[in-house]
């Protein structure tokens, strides 16, 4: 009785998630790109820019991405779902249209974990338009300065972290960890659809699977090759501010050096 109260329990787990906003195309005109991993069957509810993701059997659904060029209104006009990829069935069971909320189920049957990525967008309202849609210029001017000025004061935030956690003694023992977190960030700043995502994602899949090993204590130098030439790819052919460039550049270099001294790198 205990294990099933338990696993009902487990199930019923959820974890939100706020949307990363980089304004970008026509007033009215929106879209958002998720990205998860499924271990059985979720549900994804997006509201506005906040969204939770509820784990209705399996292994915990965990966050990749949550990218919208604007907030999903509440009455979107031409709206239209697209899993865009993924092993198993991604299906809208809500319409937005109905109530403002998207609600999109992952079943994942395959072993394992699966990534899903689908995308929401949208053209116009359907119904009368809202106050934020309906504002002078200036107004929106003002808003998009703010939100640059938000978006600085993180990234330098970011940045002043990074460069006090590879100050301490004990960077190594997570430093994968932090190899995915600057892949994030530089994500979260690069244009959410196309060839320059791509690569990034593709990289950071590499990295999952290189961290699942090592956290079974597992060194497999062919996967650690593989993310090296992944990021060396990003590297040679995304487009990068100088700063990120720097940023991928030193992690680039630690991987290598792992990789030549790496059972030293374990013992500490």
């Amino acid at each position: 009785m205990a294990a099933i109260v338990f696993a009902g329990h487990a199930a019923a787990q959820t974890f939100d998630r706020r949307a990363n906003i980089r304004p970008d195309g026509p007033p009215g005109e929106g879209r958002c790109n998720v990205e998860v991993v499924v271990d059985g069957v979720a549900e994804i509810e997006i509201r506005g820019d906040d969204a939770a993701m509820r784990n209705l059997g399996g292994q915990a659904p965990q966050w990749r991405r949550f990218d919208c060029t604007r907030p999903l209104p509440p009455d979107p006009g031409d709206f239209r779902f697209r899993g865009l990829e993924g092993r198993g069935k991604q299906q809208l069971i809500r319409d937005p249209r109905n109530g403002g909320t998207a609600v999109i189920r992952i079943e994942d049957p395959q072993p394992g974990a699966g990534r899903y990525i689908f995308e929401l967008a949208w053209a116009g309202r359907g119904g009368p338009p809202e106050r934020d849609f309906d504002r002078g210029r200036g107004d929106r001017d003002r808003d998009r300065d703010r939100a640059d000025r938000d978006r600085d004061r993180d990234r330098d935030d970011f940045y002043r972290g990074r460069e006090d956690y590879y100050r301490r003694d004990d960077w190594r023992q997570r430093f994968f960890q932090h190899v995915r977190e600057d892949l994030e960030h530089v994500r979260s700043v690069t244009f959410p659809i196309g060839a320059d995502q791509y690569r990034l994602a593709r990289t950071l899949q590499e990295l999952d699977e290189l961290q699942d090993k090592l956290a079974r204590h597992y060194y497999d130098e062919r996967e650690l090759n593989e993310v090296i030439e992944s990021l060396d790819r990003v590297l040679r052919d995304n487009r990068l501010s100088g700063r990120n460039r720097d940023v991928l550049t030193e992690d680039l270099n630690r991987m290598r050096e792992f990789r030549e001294h790496h059972e030293e790198w374990w013992r500490r």
